[in-house]
């Protein structure tokens, strides 16, 4: 019997060679099985590149006639950037199609367009790790705004900094390589300004391989300075959500040296998180990782812009300090924010508590 699950694990696993490289494109990887052999490997390596299934295709060339192919999304059958890779399933001559979820893209049908072309097509294996490894998409491709991420990191009284202010560093090297290795597959990094001003940080994959993100500072007073270091490094990959109150002559001194500046609506004081999220939506910013302080982590969630959590815990004490979330208005136990799908994970000397909102 052919353990379909075995074949679309391996194909999950090539869907994740492309992370960090193809958004707002979909992670996918696709294999051809033709008498219990692997003949034909490929993954979508980068936006505007050939599909996985594509590849995979190639590489099988002739052995593909009569073989099974796996592939952790539906594959596409209209015309986008590139052409519908059902067509070039059929003309393959492939003759069993095994697909792990429907893509959520309406413009997509490969899976009734195979099964009207007479190959025999089955879905749903393995559906729940495929849509977790494409989340991000998936929402985007729903709701045209982001995937958000929250992510801290405290002590084990949850501390992420003592009363002086110091945060660095409260997790072990393990911990950071593995948010550098974050930071290459998301789209976008989010601070507030509070986080610029006290910790000048880079937001670079600098432990890790990979691509540095686009890094989005909410700053509603322009106050961040022109000297920070995401400002001199790479301005062209940042973004600075300000309001009308923002001076104009400093806009414009960013503006020449490649910032984006985005002039947000107001709410009580703060950046209007719903409206920006629309907004870095447009531009096809499908994902963003919140590492910022307290107040931001707590306006994200309050906003209900945030989908999922990822904290870090450290094994040691600060005592008095800055808790990892700021007020979140919640005055009585029974009406505190449940996580849901928990997931736990030691990293190093750190545990990792993975959970969506």
């Amino acid at each position: 019997m052919i353990s379909h699950r075995k074949y679309m694990e391996l194909a999950l696993k090539l869907a994740e060679k492309g992370k960090g490289n193809v958004s707002p494109n979909p992670l996918v990887g696709a294999l051809i099985v033709k008498r219990g052999r692997i003949v034909g490997r490929g993954w979508h390596r980068k936006c505007g590149e050939a599909h996985a299934e594509v590849c995979a295709l190639k590489e099988a060339s002739k052995k593909a006639k009569d073989g099974i192919l796996y592939v952790n999304l539906e594959p596409c059958s209209h015309w986008g950037r590139t052409p519908p890779c059902t067509e070039q399933i059929v003309s393959a001559g492939v003759r069993e199609v095994v697909i792990a979820m429907k893509d959520p893209n309406p413009l997509i049908n490969g899976y009734q367009e195979l099964k009207f072309r007479g190959i025999k097509t089955r879905i749903g294996i393995l559906e729940e790790e495929a849509k977790k490894l494409n989340e991000p998409y998936i929402k985007w491709i729903r709701t045209k705004k982001p995937f958000v991420v929250v992510k801290a990191a405290m002590s084990l009284d949850g501390q992420i900094a003592t009363r002086t202010g110091d945060s660095k560093y409260i997790t072990g090297r393990d911990a950071r390589k593995f948010v550098h290795a974050l930071r290459a597959e998301y789209d976008a990094v989010m601070v507030g300004s509070n986080t610029v001003l006290k910790d000048n940080p880079q937001l670079t994959v600098r432990l890790v391989k990979g691509r540095n993100p686009v890094k989005i500072v909410v700053d509603s007073n322009l106050k961040i300075p022109m000297s920070a270091n995401i400002v001199k490094n790479e301005p062209g990959k940042l973004i600075i959500a300000t309001s009308k109150k923002a001076p104009k002559a400093k806009i414009k001194k960013l503006k020449q040296k490649g910032v984006h500046i985005l002039i947000a609506d107001i709410v009580k004081g703060k950046i209007d998180l719903k409206q920006l999220m629309k907004e870095l939506g447009k531009v096809e910013i499908c994902s963003i990782l919140i590492e910022g302080g307290a107040e931001l982590n707590a306006e994200v969630i309050k906003a209900g812009v945030a989908d999922k959590v990822l904290f870090f815990i450290s094994p040691q004490f600060i005592g008095k300090g800055l808790s990892a979330l700021g007020d979140l208005g919640i005055a009585k136990v029974d009406r505190s924010i449940k996580l849901k799908k928990l997931d736990y994970r030691k990293i190093g000397r750190d545990i990792l508590i993975e959970g969506y909102l």
